[in-house]
């Protein structure tokens, strides 16, 4: 099998949609498993984890983001979302719930296939620069990227794979600015989309490690620029 290949669980109830989407996958190296609806994803995710998955927005009685929602509530896989085109809302919804990325209907399959080999790549470090020689560390905020772990005061973050290497890359080049284009191509490893996908990752990442995220003191608003990541000063080493 492919290296940047893995298991895939593909969750949409337009059989049309599922096979084309399972094809183009397998085609590409994956082990693919479609179900129909969100209680089957959900179970088969909890019974056999899959390496990502590939999830419809519109789905039958559950929608494809509570399923994300349950999805991350004990567990980190990377989610990629389907959602219609236009439905710039529902977008941004669900990566506020959690996907990794998402691709607009009507998709290209090939398109849909590079982007979850990105995501995968991602999640496996594939695309991660060397290690540095400890974990990065800025007060109560640890990041081992060897590890691929999170702590803040002690404990641990609950971090998606996006939102780990975010973090990681900002804490790497403190007082850097850098645009949402910058981010999206050294992160993402995008050469071109949705800049708001960079928002709603700052966003999360802030709720997750700022003590007021409203105000927040480590990944701070750049005006016209984009975002910097600001260090504790020395009398807040602590904090």
């Amino acid at each position: 099998m492919k290296d940047h290949a893995g298991r895939v669980l593909v969750v949409d109830d337009d059989p049309t949609v599922a096979e084309v989407v399972a094809r183009y996958l397998a085609r590409d190296g994956h082990d693919v498993e479609c179900v129909a609806d969100g209680p089957a994803a959900l179970r088969r995710a909890q019974d056999d984890p899959p390496d990502l998955v590939v999830l419809d927005l519109m789905l039958p009685g559950m929608d494809g983001l509570e399923v994300c929602r349950r999805l991350r509530e004990t567990s980190a896989v990377p989610v990629v979302m389907l959602t219609a085109l236009g439905a710039e809302q529902d977008r941004l919804v669900g990566l506020e719930t959690g996907a990794d990325d998402y691709v607009t209907k009507p998709f290209s399959p090939r398109e849909l296939a590079l982007r979850v080999r990105s995501v995968l790549r991602r999640a496996r470090g594939a695309l991660v620069p060397a290690v540095p020689a400890g974990p990065l560390r800025d007060g109560g905020l640890v990041v081992d990227v060897g590890a691929h772990e999170a702590g803040l005061h002690g404990a641990p973050l609950a971090l998606t794979s996006r939102e780990f290497d975010l973090l990681a890359f900002l804490m790497r080049h403190p007082r850097r600015a850098f645009t949402r284009d910058e981010l999206l191509e050294r992160v993402w490893d995008w050469s071109f989309g949705d800049s708001s996908t960079v928002t709603v990752h700052v966003r999360r990442l802030r709720e997750k490690i700022e003590d007021d995220p409203t105000a927040p003191r480590r990944i701070v608003t750049v005006w016209g620029v984009g975002y910097r990541y600001e260090p504790a000063a020395p009398g807040e080493a602590d904090r």
